[in-house]
Formats: C-alpha cells, structure tokens, sequence
C-alpha cells in the first residue's frame, strides 16, 4: 500500500530513485556527516507517510538523503517543500494535478534555480492522450457552491483590473492559487465543482506564470505552466491545454530556443478548437520559425501567418478568456515581427506601426512589447530618430506599468544605438535608461 499512496515523501522518493531502505540509509549518512546517530527507521518513515510531522533536523536530513541541499527545507511547511520530481516535470497522470501545482509552489519559494524546464516531453504526452476521470476527495470537509463561486468571481475582477493595477496583485493571486490547491487535495466536492476547481486552478497557474516570466524567474514560470496543463488536463478542457502549451513555447522562443518552441506549438496545435486559440499558435509558430534564421523556412512561415489570418477571421465571440483578447493588432504586429526576422524590412514595419495603432488603450503592457518592436524596425531601417522615440516610450510605459519583461527588451536595443550617439533622441535615451 505504501508504495500506492500519493503523499509527498514517497512521490519524491521515487523522483530521486531511491528504495525505502535507501532513503532510510541516506537519512543515517546525513547524520552521520554530522557526527551524530539518527534512530530513524522504515517504521517512523511509513508515520511520516501517514501524516506525522519530522522534525527540522528531520527534514534537513530527509532533503540530503534525497540529492537535495539542506537549505530547501521550510520545516513549518512540511510536506510541500519537497521536490516532486527529478527533472522538474510532474507526468500527466489520473492524479497529477495537485502534485503539479505543490511543486509549482515549491519552486516559487526557492530563490536559486536548479533547472532549466521546457516541458517537451510533457506536451508530446498531452497530445497524444485523452483527459482523465475527474479524482474526486473522498475526505475532509465538504465545498460549497457558493466558496467555488467567490473565488471564480474574485478571479476574474483581479485579472480584469488595468494593466497598471494588475502589477500589484501576485499576492492575491498567488493565495487563490494556494487556496484551490488545498481544496483540491483536501476538500469534499462533486465532480461538477471539481470541474470548476480544476479550470481556476489552470486559469490561476497560467496568470501566476506570466508574473513570474515577466520578473525573469523563468524555473517559476515552468512549473506554473505545467500545473496549469495538468489541470486543465483534468478538467478535459483542450483549448486551455493547448494555450498554455503555447505559453511554454513563447517562453522557450524568449531563451532563443526556437527548436523546443516549435515543436512544443506543433504539439499543441493538434488539439486545440477554438479559431482563437488556433490564431495565436500560429502566429507564434510563424514567430519562432522566422527567428531561427533560416530563409528556408520562409514558405512555413509564410503558410503559418496565412492560417493564423483565417482563424482570426473565423473567430467569433464566444473565445476562451485566456485568448480572448486576440485580434487584429496582435496579426498585424506578429506578422510584423515574423517578416522582420526574413529580412522584408520595409512590410515589417508597416505592418507593427498598424499594429501598434490598432492596439486597444487596456493593454499597456502589450504597447510597451510592441513600441519595443517598433523601434527595433527602425533600426533595421537605419532610422533612429523614430527608433529613439518609440524606445523611450516604451520604455516610460514599462516603468509606469511594471512591466520589467518589457524593460529588458528596451535594454536589449541599446547597443544598437550607439552608433547614433549624437542623432535626435538617442542621448536622452541612454541618459533615461542608465537612470
């Protein structure tokens, strides 16, 4: 039965490979390394298993016997801190929501970070499986409607505040996330409200995500897609599955590896429904095969930026919330983008100008990213007198937003004027963002 249960001690032990009896000897040595005898047996580690808590000396000696250093231990949040896997990546399974989503937790409590995640492996997986049966708890305490409720509606008004209010609720965020989490482990639901469990907990995971991606913690950002893909696994809802598959692929085309994200966006696009959702993928499969360099490739992205035109013209109303704010700035800017990495400089800028124009007020954020592209087809066009002022808008925009994601793509352009030192604009550039 032991080796069955899904408690975190023997999710980790199997993660690290390791036997009872191995992890028992492993706890002996890390005592030992400290001139001390520990009396820990395979008995006291079963009651661990059954819910009784370590000790910190424990637990330091539990995170040593398992690969890991001592300092990763938070001994008032036992078992949570334990690491889930040896790779980073929690397998789709009947039971893997929950594990996906503490190891997510996990991660964002360390301040180094001890793996480089694409989740490859886990989206081939994904698109070659169907959804599994709803587990529902069979004990703890009963969930209401209306609790399910309040969090859903509480959701939806944090993520629908403006951009430059947005910035200050990760916290609020990240405590829905923990509250669902706990009641998907712990709680009694239906299968109905498990459902809607299920899709919060995705819907929480992907936002929790890009507040990470945007501050650089991009080991966060991972595990925060990945919970996300597992729920929405659970909750059988293949278009949020395919979004944040894409959402992994843009993380892995943003550290320029453009082979992972292609083939992450070509798993994800065979399942995905929804005209929108179809529209996004493309256009950032275009993005990432254009970015490759190889002009080889011009005809498939050519054939990528035509598909994600169709959807967006068969794209009605009723849209997935997470991709519901796609249109025809995003088409415009995106193809933009794609056509500037071919070498077609003087469509390229056209096209993310329009973009730019056609972007609605609401999203700051995306105005800060598309001014930043602006300005790098400026360049490109040995303009930087425009290139200076779309820069430094940009850049005054992600300040006022904080959008920090958005600053580094600004700081990204700044060796490229250089050579323009002395031309209109450029020196207040540099002045303003040396400050």
């Amino acid at each position: 039965m032991e080796e069955t249960t899904g408690h975190p001690l023997v999710v980790a032990r199997h993660a690290a490979g390791k036997t009872m009896e191995e992890l028992v000897s492993g706890i002996h040595a890390a005592a030992a390394r400290r001139n001390l005898r520990s009396g820990i047996d395979e008995a006291r580690v079963r009651k661990w298993q059954r819910g009784v808590q370590p000790s910190e000396e424990s637990q330091i000696y539990i995170a040593e016997a398992l690969g890991w250093p001592a300092d990763i231990v938070r001994a008032d949040d036992w078992p949570n801190w334990l690491p889930l896997t040896a790779n980073g990546v929690v397998p789709l399974g009947p039971h893997s929501s929950v594990p996906a989503l503490r190891e997510a937790q996990r991660t964002a409590m360390e301040r180094r970070t001890f793996l480089t995640i694409s989740g490859a492996a886990l989206a081939a997986d994904w698109a070659g499986g169907s959804a599994d049966a709803l587990a529902q708890a069979h004990d703890g305490k009963p969930i209401g409607e209306d609790l399910v409720a309040f969090l859903e509606n509480s959701t939806r008004h944090l993520a629908g505040l403006s951009t430059e209010q947005r910035q200050h609720t990760p916290a609020l965020l990240d405590a829905h996330l923990a509250t669902v989490t706990e009641l998907l482990e712990n709680g009694r639901y239906t299968p109905a409200l498990g459902l809607r469990l299920h899709t919060l907990a995705a819907s929480l995971s992907q936002t929790a995500a890009w507040h990470a991606f945007d501050l650089r913690r991009h080991t966060h950002a991972s595990q925060s897609w990945i919970a996300g893909l597992h729920n929405a696994h659970a909750a059988g809802d293949h278009d949020m599955g395919a979004g944040l598959l894409g959402d992994l692929a843009y993380q892995a085309a943003w550290r320029r590896d453009h082979t992972t994200a292609a083939s992450i966006l070509g798993h994800a696009l065979t399942r995905a429904e929804n005209p929108a959702a179809r529209c996004l993928l493309q256009l950032r499969l275009a993005r990432t095969l254009a970015a490759r360099g190889d002009r080889s490739e011009r005809r498939s992205v050519l054939r990528a930026l035509a598909a994600a035109e169709k959807h967006l013209n068969d794209a009605g109303t009723e849209r997935p919330a997470w991709c519901a704010w796609v249109g025809a700035a995003d088409l415009a800017v995106d193809s933009g983008q794609a056509l500037l990495d071919l070498g077609d400089t003087a469509r390229a800028h056209q096209l993310i100008a329009e973009g730019e124009r056609l972007l609605p007020t609401a999203r700051d954020k995306t105005r800060g990213v598309f001014l930043a592209y602006r300005a790098a087809s400026y360049l490109d066009l040995k303009e930087p007198e425009p290139a200076a002022a779309a820069a430094t808008q940009s850049l005054l925009l992600a300040r006022r937003i904080g959008a920090p994601r958005c600053v580094q793509l600004v700081d990204d352009l700044l060796p490229r004027f250089q050579p323009y030192a002395r031309a209109q604009g450029v020196p207040e550039l540099l002045q303003l963002a040396a400050a």
